[in-house]
């Protein structure tokens, strides 16, 4: 078997191993990058990247359709779902493109092909073997779905949503977190009929109840149905359509049903455990510093246990390199990790909610202030209804930020750096916030946590 012999192996080439091989290749290491696919991973290929450039096509669709309102005269004919596509193929192939580029600049070896751990410091790829001073295991993620729910036919996930031919008349939707409410809002805007379907008591269900509550209410007023607190009993379907049957003996009729109820790791049969990988239902268990129970191995993204975010893997690769490297980077928990749903109305969030800080911290010694974006005047502009909480420890920093409406995405980073760097609302209360922007509402609600509130009430 030839072998190769390089300073750091990554196995995997999506969000956390890519950054892990870049920013390895910075400080100086050789790496061998493995991928059986196409490097970008599910974020580039299938997942962030396509589908957001299919929700600027939905926003596209909603502004056409209410042109006349903000004086422009314009119609709205339908959705032509080979432009859409030829759309955002366009967009992964360039960014795709580019990504090859700079691995390639940076001098990053890109082995094609299925790769295996068969020792703590080597990787097969067919009859090759990479071997490196240490490995780096980031494999992703796949769709789930539920104990006797079969894919197939009409019954898909999002990687077959990603690429349907047709706009469905009728949805059903499994799932109401992320990627559930991501295409519940796409095909609303398509103008699909749409009903959502969740265990959990509320949509978005690991947002701040507050925010989810909104949420709730905004794709009631966009003609968007959900059933919530129900479970998923079975489902049939024909050359017509899917009946989906809950629990409580509801049935749902639909063209097509979407199963959106999580990401699983991708690690069976790929020789982690045979190495002594400590594993915990197909997740690798690694410490505060994504080492794995291997010496030398260490484990990044969606196959860690916590958040399966694209740029908390990203994030995950660098710090692993700079970890190899003596750097001793910081450790950043998941909690203070943003996130974002990227819907009609987005939803943006950092930190506690309020319900986990007064578990945290006591109920009196929590304080949160909600600004409402009716007061906003950026937000009056775009016509859209939300709000931005803050929640802090009485006499003490930020420790949360919970935002929902058009483009609250945007505003994430600023509360990230408000979070994180443990800033008092008394800190924050002086800067300026630009005019009129919907950064503004994140001053205000900063001014009045700190005892000097001035459009707000």
């Amino acid at each position: 078997m030839p072998e190769q012999n390089v300073d750091l192996v990554v196995l995997g080439g999506g969000s956390g191993g890519y950054a892990a091989a870049l920013r390895a290749s910075e400080l100086g290491m050789s790496v061998a990058l493995v991928e059986k696919n196409k490097v970008g991973g599910t974020c580039l290929h299938i997942g962030c990247i396509p589908t957001k450039a299919l929700l600027h096509s939905a926003e596209v669709a909603d502004a056409a359709r209410e042109s006349a309102r903000f004086g422009v005269q314009a119609t709205f004919s339908g959705i032509d779902i080979q432009a859409v596509h030829a759309y955002r193929e366009s967009i992964v192939s360039s960014k795709y493109r580019g990504l090859q580029g700079l691995l390639k600049a940076r001098k990053v070896t890109t082995v094609e092909g299925a790769g295996r751990l068969v020792s703590p410091t080597t990787v097969q790829v067919g009859d090759d073997l990479v071997t490196g001073r240490n490995v780096v295991l980031a494999t992703g993620s796949y769709s789930r779905t539920l104990p006797g729910l079969e894919i197939g036919g009409r019954v898909i996930t999002s990687e077959h949503a990603l690429a349907l031919d047709f706009v469905p008349r009728r949805v059903a939707v499994l799932g109401g977190g992320v990627i559930g409410v991501e295409f519940s809002s796409l095909w609303r805007s398509w103008g699909a009929e749409v009903t959502i379907i969740e265990a959990l008591p509320h949509l978005v269900p690991n947002e701040d109840e507050s925010v989810s509550k909104q949420f709730e209410r905004a794709f009631r007023r966009r003609g968007i149905d959900f059933k919530l607190g129900v479970r998923f009993s079975g489902v049939t379907q024909d050359e017509n359509g899917v009946v989906v049957t809950l629990e409580s003996g509801e049935t749902v009729e639909a063209d097509i049903l979407l199963v959106a109820v999580g990401r699983g790791p991708v690690t069976a049969g790929l020789g982690f455990e045979e190495v002594g990988v400590a594993m915990d239902r197909g997740f690798v268990l690694t410490n505060e510093r994504l080492a794995t129970s291997v010496p030398g191995v260490y484990a990044v993204g969606d196959i860690v246990p916590g958040l399966q975010l694209a740029h908390r893997g990203f994030q995950q690769g660098i710090f692993v390199a700079e970890e190899i490297a003596g750097l001793k980077p910081i450790v950043i928990e998941d909690a203070f990790i943003p996130k974002v749903t990227y819907s009609d109305p987005e939803v943006a969030s950092i930190g506690l909610t309020e319900a986990k800080a007064i578990e945290k911290y006591g109920a009196d010694q929590v304080a949160t202030y909600d600004y409402n974006l009716a007061g906003n005047g950026k937000a009056h502009i775009l016509e859209t209804a939300g709000s931005v909480k803050v929640v802090r420890v009485v006499d003490g920093p930020v420790v949360g930020v919970h935002m929902i409406g058009a483009r609250v995405g945007d505003l994430v980073g600023e509360a990230q750096l408000v979070v994180n760097w443990e800033a008092y609302p008394e800190d924050i209360a002086p800067l300026i916030h630009a005019h009129p922007t919907l950064d503004e509402s994140m001053g205000e609600a900063f001014l009045a946590l700190a005892g000097k509130p001035l459009h707000a009430m």
